[in-house]
């Protein structure tokens, strides 16, 4: 890192990519709210998920964590499923 990029404060890694930073934690998200309100837990989506689904998985899109839109698929899958309602990304997640 050259004396300009430690004055600016920007990682290289930022540099390089040519994008600002993105936060990965983004507060409660309103899936947290949902399962919630549903009395559902981690485990309920786990186990009738076909795609792999992980408990750590739901807990970090419970908590704020930015996750991949196959992991957000996959969590919007397993809650269809479980509830029998159509859920869509902006109905779980705050971001995009």
């Amino acid at each position: 890192m050259n004396s300009e990029e430690k004055d600016s404060g920007a990682s290289s890694v930022e540099q390089s990519a040519g994008k600002p930073e993105q936060s990965i934690n983004l507060g409660v998200q309103p899936l947290d709210k949902v399962l919630e309100e549903l009395g559902l837990k981690n485990h309920d989506l786990v186990a009738v998920s076909k795609d792999g689904l992980t408990h750590k998985q739901i807990q970090k899109g419970r908590k704020g964590r930015r996750l991949t839109r196959n992991i957000q698929d996959k969590i919007i899958s397993a809650l269809s499923f479980v509830t029998s309602k159509s859920y869509v990304r902006n109905d779980l997640f705050t971001y995009d």
